[in-house]
């Protein structure tokens, strides 16, 4: 039986790493990215790997090493660093009936990614119970190495590779969105998540066009999730 159990959990880590390769495509060249720009504010290329085995958190990495190198306070690099990744706050509570009953759940934590959240949210519920802890963890170990490992290039062969092809300077800021624009388009087709992921569209292109983008993403998440669930109850009261 345990034999049963090792083999099943092996397999759900392998199918994991399977379902997160995609993943890959909007990592490695962001991260590339954040490598490169992280040597040019005065980093160097082994305290910008750090940075992204330690923080993790994407713009919040970029928004860290900007802030740093201008000089800013300490203390208001850390709250917009929090106010960034308060959209956590929405992503948790929905993973977290598939996943809180194992004890690894706190460190789990760290590899709860934008990206890994929407896979997650989409696989876990079809996956039996013994094999969600093995699949998340595949997931976002695969894509938590392949940023860091990102970065490592970015930071070590950045100006080398940009200097070779020019063009990937124009072509890695766009990796990440639209790996955003992959995982978010099959949900258009409720039309309880098209008002939501429209609301949160309209908002955040709002907060960005006055010159808000940093409150653009937790507010426009905090309003999403707000409309899904408001109007998911509604239904559920009519029915």
């Amino acid at each position: 039986m345990s034999v049963q159990v090792v083999s099943a959990g092996g397999r759900a880590w392998l199918r994991g790493v399977r379902d997160a390769i995609p993943l890959l495509g909007g990592y490695i060249p962001v991260a590339i990215s954040f490598g490169l720009i992280a040597n040019q504010a005065g980093f160097s290329s082994w305290e910008a790997i750090i940075i992204s085995l330690v923080i993790y958190a994407g713009a919040s990495q970029f928004l860290f090493v900007g802030m740093v190198a201008s000089g800013a306070p300490l203390w208001l690099v850390v709250v917009m660093t929090l106010l960034i990744n308060a959209r956590h706050m929405v992503y948790a509570p929905n993973l977290a009936p598939w996943l809180t009953g194992n004890r690894w759940w706190f460190w789990l934590m760290h590899g709860l990614t934008d990206q890994v959240f929407a896979l997650a949210h989409t696989r876990l519920p079809a996956l039996p119970s013994s094999e969600r802890l093995g699949w998340f963890t595949g997931a976002m170990l695969l894509a938590w190495f392949s940023w860091v490992g990102g970065t490592a290039l970015g930071a070590f062969a950045g100006q080398e590779l940009t200097g070779r092809w020019p063009l990937l300077n124009d072509v890695m800021p766009f990796a990440l969105p639209a790996l955003f624009v992959v995982l978010l388009a099959p949900r258009f087709t409720s039309w309880l998540w098209a008002a939501a992921l429209g609301c949160a569209i309209v908002v955040a292109l709002l907060f960005a066009a006055n010159g808000l983008p940093n409150m653009a993403i937790p507010v426009a998440a905090l309003l999403g999730a707000a409309v899904f669930f408001v109007m998911q109850s509604n239904t559920r009261a009519e029915v």
